[in-house]
Parts: structure tokens; C-alpha cells; sequence
């Protein structure tokens, strides 16, 4: 199978405390919402206070959210809170033992955590807890930070000192949405790399207490009908329970770096940052696109979905007219099931079909919002010719993909990296484009209205905010043969 043209998205992640609320429910909406950041597997695990005590659900398995769940399985999930995880795999291989939320056991009671992102002293850490004889079950990083918090749970320790330590001992990119017997634990690392905010829901309950939920991005509370309170701040803490929200600090705050692949392709383009929606940032993208690499054109397309806001924004810019060439099918997800190979030289097209009637005889140019291997970009461009265009030009949103992401993107090295590996004329030629042109770096930060230093960059620039350890750069499945 060709690997995909997309830097893979990072995962989802989702935590409500909402007494006399069906919590089940409402995260499987929020993970709903948050399906574009991963598609191998889902689970949601819920706390519900009962004259026993507290009794623990959890349900999750391979697929969509909408395939792993139902109003059965949903039903069987009762509780006053829950933390939902949708996943793609950046560390651990997919398969159903590393599906989220990782629960282990503890002192006070289990413990589910759900996590986006990737720490780098992963083989530092496995090392520590398997020391202290923990018997690891999985093969992920997240398991490891739940581990962590229930050795200092054990250790005497309350779940927001516990917590506050574990997070400590990690270093890399983490959001995390964590589900105790007594409330929700959300946090995000010292630079804030991945994304985190917070909602509140609906009006206080009849004894004062407001309910609160913690989503990777706006979409998700938009669905439930969750008003934007802020995002979680880098090194902070945020408590979840009956008293409503607390927050804690457990490390100073650094600089911010906002992942800022986030703006430009994952987040989805509804979802707010920084007061905006990302549309309106993907907009100018494409306007300074424009400015910076003009194309003698009749008519620009954008690569659906992700590529058509810069698309926009390009045809406004150009002041030439922006139309749709390309249909894609959108009940195409992941599948299992994949076409032969004399069926992909005949040149299947499952996801994205060419418009003949409007590209005949026209010079097209065709926008995307990144370029990082160059497999669908070929394809795109020779779908485009056969249909009739003229000519075929290609312009990129971002600069080019020249570094490996450690902080929860899947690339493993600079070998998958065409930009890494060719020069523009080159990729120009291997693609097939009459020609092709990136955003700068520069004109990529002006498009964001805010401070630069305050993004993580490293996949263009090679600086990463956090330093790599030599391990880490190897591959993402590195502790599998240890499982087997």
C-alpha cells in the first residue's frame, strides 16, 4: 500500500463531569466531532457513584466511533463522568491492546487516560517503572504516564499531587484527559504542542454546580451544545469534580508552541484558536499564497477537503475565478478492504473523481495544504490531465515537510519526506505539475497573526522545542518486538 500524502493526524480526546447527565452519550458526541483526528480505534470510560461505592465502565475497540458504538454499548456505560479516545497511531502499533483509554489499577482506584500526543523520554520511563516492577500490558507511551500517576497514588500521595509528579517525570508533547473515581484530570505539556480547551454545559444544576467538559478542539462542544471557555494552559492542571473547576500549576510555564500543523491541516477548520475559526486562517494562507507564487491560470481548485479554504483564499487574491474540478466521495473512510494492484494501475479512484466538462482545455492551478510524500499528489495531478486540463500547476499552503514530527505526527524519518529528499524541480517532475510552488516560512507565521516563537515548527524547520533523544529517532514501533 502507498503511504498516505498526509502528515496522520493526531488523536482525539474528550472529558466531561456531569452529574445526572448521560455522559456516555455526549462523549461518544464529542468523539464524534473529533473523528478526523484518528480512525484506527475508540473507547470511553466512565465513573458512576453508587451506594457500593464507585463502580468503573469502559468499552473500546477497533473502527470509527460510529462502528465501536451503539445505543447498546452506550447504555451499558452509566456514570457522573467519563473520558472518550479516538486514535491514530504515533506510538504503539494499532491493534486493539493499545485502543483508549489506558486503565490501570491504583491505590484509590482505577485509573482511565486518554492522550494526544508523544513523549520523548518514553525509553527513560519504561525503564523507571519496569524497575519498580510494573507489568506493562501495552506497547504505548500513554500507559506509561497512567503508571506513572498510580505508582505516586500508592505511594500516599492525592490524585492532583500524584498527577502533578507524574507529569513531571514526562517530557514531549501531551494532552491528557484523565478519569478517576472522584473527578477528571486534564492537562497539557509545558510548551502546550498539542491542543486542549475547556466548555461549560448549559446552566448550573439545582444545587449550584456547574458541569464541565475538556475536548482537543471547539468542534466537540459545539456538537453538545458547550459553551468555549478557554484553553488549558501549558503546565496547568485542571480538577473536574463536584466543586465544579479547579486549577493547579504543576511546572512554570515556558513559551508556548502550539503545534502549527494544527492550523494548517489537522484541527478542523471550525474549530477556534486563538479567537478565530482555523477557516479564516486557512484563508489567508491562501492569499499569501498568492501574493508570494502567482499562476497564469483560468481556474483554481483546492485538493477537497482540506485544501479548499487556501484555495479560497488563493482565487481572491489572483482575482481568478476558484471552482470545483474535483468530487470526493465522503463515505470513503478507512477501509480494510483493499483494491488490487492491476485495479490501482487501472487507476481506481475511490475518493477523488475528476469534473471532464469543467477542466477540458483549461490551465488549472490546484492548491493543497501539504505536500509530505507525494504518492496522492501524482495521482491528483495525472487524474487532472486525463480529464483534460491543459495545463496542471500546484501550490502548496505550507512550506515543505522536511523533518520528522516526535511530538505525535506520523513520520518516522526524512526517508518518507519528499521534500527531504528532491528539490522543487525535482518533486515538480516526479508529480507531473507544469510547475509547483510552496508558502514560505515566513509568509506561514505572518498568516497567523500571532507571535512565531509561540509555534512549534520543527517539520519545516528542524528546530525542535524539545531536544530528541537519539532512540526516539528511530521508529514509533520500537518496544513491539520487546511485546512479542
Amino acid at each position: 500500500m502507498d503511504l498516505p500524502d498526509k502528515q496522520e493526524e493526531a488523536c482525539g480526546v474528550f472529558g466531561i463531569y456531569a452529574p445526572e447527565e448521560d455522559v456516555a452519550t455526549i462523549t461518544y458526541f464529542g468523539l464524534y466531532a473529533l473523528q478526523h483526528r484518528g480512525q484506527e480505534s475508540a473507547g470511553i470510560a466512565t465513573f458512576d457513584q453508587t451506594d457500593d461505592g464507585s463502580q468503573f465502565y469502559l468499552y473500546k475497540d477497533m473502527g470509527l466511533v460510529s462502528q465501536v458504538f451503539n445505543e447498546r454499548t452506550l447504555a451499558e456505560l452509566p456514570g457522573s463522568l467519563a473520558v472518550g479516545h479516538t486514535r491514530y497511531s504515533t506510538t504503539g502499533a494499532s491493534r486493539i491492546i493499545n485502543a483508549q483509554p489506558a486503565v490501570v489499577d491504583s491505590r484509590l482506584g482505577k485509573i482511565a487516560l486518554a492522550h494526544n500526543g508523544n513523549l520523548v523520554n518514553v525509553d527513560e520511563l519504561r525503564e523507571s517503572l519496569l524497575a519498580a516492577d510494573v507489568k506493562l500490558q501495552t506497547t504505548t507511551d500513554s500507559e506509561m504516564i497512567a503508571y506513572a500517576i498510580a505508582e505516586e497514588v500508592n505511594a500516599g500521595k492525592d490524585w492532583i499531587e500524584a498527577a502533578s509528579i507524574a507529569f513531571r517525570r514526562c517530557e514531549g508533547a501531551f494532552s491528557l484527559a484523565i478519569a478517576t473515581p472522584d473527578g477528571v484530570i486534564a492537562t497539557r505539556d509545558t510548551h502546550g504542542i498539542r491542543p486542549l480547551v475547556i466548555g461549560r454545559m448549559g446552566d448550573e444544576t439545582a444545587n449550584g454546580m456547574s458541569r464541565y467538559v475538556v475536548a482537543s478542539e471547539t468542534c466537540a462542544l459545539d456538537i453538545i451544545g458547550a459553551t468555549y471557555v478557554r484553553s488549558i494552559e501549558p503546565g496547568e492542571l485542571v480538577w473536574l469534580s463536584e466543586g465544579g473547576l479547579t486549577s493547579y500549576t504543576w511546572a512554570p510555564k515556558q513559551e508556548r508552541k502550539l503545534c502549527v500543523f494544527e492550523m494548517i491541516y489537522f484541527a478542523r477548520p471550525d474549530s477556534v484558536v486563538n479567537e478565530e475559526s482555523l477557516y479564516s486562517y486557512r484563508l489567508r494562507l491562501g492569499q499569501q499564497l498568492a501574493v508570494e507564487s502567482p499562476a497564469d491560470v483560468d481556474l483554481v481548485l483546492g485538493v477537497p477537503d482540506s485544501g479548499i479554504p487556501a484555495a479560497i483564499g488563493f482565487s481572491q487574491a489572483a482575482e481568478i475565478p476558484y471552482g470545483e474540478g474535483l468530487i470526493k466521495n465522503r463515505y470513503v473512510g478507512r477501509t480494510f478492504i483493499q483494491p488490487t494492484q492491476s485495479m490501482r494501475e487501472a487507476g481506481i479512484r475511490m475518493k477523488l473523481n475528476p469534473l471532464k466538462d469543467v477542466l477540458q482545455g483549461k490551465r488549472i492551478v490546484i492548491i493543497d495544504d501539504s505536500l509530505v510524500r507525494g504518492t496522492t499528489s501524482y495521482k491528483i495531478v495525472r487524474a487532472l490531465r486525463e480529464a483534460g486540463a491543459k495545463e496542471v500547476h500546484m501550490r502548496i499552503s505550507s512550506p515543505p515537510v522536511t523533518h520528522p514530527c516526535f511530538y505525535g505526527i506520523d513520520t518516522d524519518n526524512q526517508d518518507q519526506l519528499i521534500a527531504a529528499q528532491k528539490s522543487v524541480e525535482e518533486i515538480e517532475r516526479k508529480i507531473g505539475v507544469d510547475s509547483l510552488a510552496y508558502l514560505s516560512w515566513e509568509g506561514m507565521m505572518k498568516a497567523t497573526q500571532q507571535e512565531p516563537n509561540t509555534f512549534c515548527s520543527a517539520c519545516f524547520t528542524g528546530k525542535y522545542p524539545i531536544a530528541i533523544p537519539e532512540p526516539m529517532q528511530q521508529t514509533k514501533l520500537r518496544f513491539e518486538s520487546i511485546r512479542r
